[in-house]
């Protein structure tokens, strides 16, 4: 069985938007290159005047998530985010956890 996401994009979005009417952070940093994505931003740098930092996991940014005002644009080095994996197999009290060879 495949694990999907489902709803994150979502659960993002409206985290995103609320947490920034709360007042809950003076900057938000976004780690995806999800177009869906795009209004919430645009909603929280224009209505909210808080400024986002994207930063893309992709070599390109996706067409609706470009140029909107307030958000500072960061591209991840691929021998960074390398670097941050888990090894293949870890170990814990219960046993190996095996990372799926499809990752």
């Amino acid at each position: 069985m495949i694990a999907e996401e489902k709803g994150s994009d979502v659960n993002l979005a409206t985290h995103l938007v609320a947490d920034g009417f709360r007042g809950d952070y003076d900057t938000a940093v976004v780690f995806s290159n999800d177009s869906d994505l795009a209004e919430p931003i645009r909603i929280v740098c224009s209505e909210l005047q808080k400024p986002i930092i994207l930063i893309n996991p992709h070599m390109t940014t996706a067409w609706d998530l470009r140029n909107i005002p307030g958000v500072n644009y960061r591209s991840v080095r691929l021998g960074a985010l390398q670097a941050a994996q888990f090894p293949p197999q870890l170990q814990d009290a219960n046993g190996p956890i095996t990372k799926p060879s499809t990752w």
